[in-house]
């Protein structure tokens, strides 16, 4: 589903391995976001290749459910409205002229339709290949977690990102377009955060206190919807 909007990106760089409760940066990682809707019949193949894809150590799939067609019948209960509007972002940076349900964009810098499976794993195949600009360290200690950062290359300014989402959950839907379904969902985005901006340069050191111990993804991401440069996740 389309939806026209005015006229309106990256490279993941950190793949994890768990040690300690630490992430440590060792092969790249590729952000994939989808912007789906329950109220969306294109949908549900995306919602699933996005589940195919949570079962990757290599990629972190986030599912950011939009608002704008809550009015067609069923209300999405994962939708906020700022999850649209960084939609919107992706779309005026890129010079995109819609918005549109499923869209996944890869690590902030390419946009595909989200139910079209071969072209998903080229765009994060191209995107694991690219050097790293940054070292990226994430660790936890409770309700605190530590980001360090070390540029490798440097990279200009980026912002700070802590991102919380639900691993699965199913959704029983009685109106609309998907009416009479239960479908399950993956990774769903439930906060998403600026939390601060680094120069990109040298290095960068920094705790935040957390709610809750589910699962933790930090992105370090070019301004106004730049390219992701580093990502890491804590399960």
């Amino acid at each position: 589903m389309r939806k026209l909007i005015p006229q309106l990106s990256a490279m993941s760089i950190v793949a994890w391995t768990a040690f300690s409760g630490a992430l440590w940066a060792q092969e790249n990682q590729v952000v994939v976001e989808l912007y789906t809707s329950q109220g969306c019949s294109s949908c549900p193949p995306a919602d699933a290749l996005l589940h195919e894809l949570a079962g990757r150590d290599d990629v972190i799939p986030l599912a950011l459910h939009v608002d704008y067609w809550d009015y067609i019948g069923w209300k999405d209960s994962f939708a906020q409205a700022k999850f649209t509007k960084r939609q919107k972002g992706y779309a005026r940076a890129g010079g995109w002229r819609t918005i549109y349900t499923p869209q996944m964009v890869i690590n902030g810098a390419e946009d595909v339709v989200g139910s079209r499976p071969m072209k998903v794993t080229d765009l994060i195949r191209k995107h694991a290949k690219r050097a790293p600009r940054v070292d990226l360290d994430v660790s936890r200690s409770g309700n605190t977690l530590r980001i360090n950062a070390k540029s490798l290359a440097g990279s200009e300014p980026c912002d700070i990102h802590i991102v919380r989402y639900e691993p699965t959950e199913e959704v029983k839907i009685t109106r609309g377009e998907n009416s009479g379904r239960s479908l399950t969902y993956s990774h769903i985005v439930k906060d998403w955060q600026r939390v601060e901006q680094w120069n990109g340069q040298g290095t960068y050191s920094a705790k935040f206190s957390l709610k809750g111990l589910g699962p933790v993804v930090v992105i370090l991401q070019e301004p106004n919807h730049g390219a992701i440069v580093a990502a890491a996740r804590l399960r």
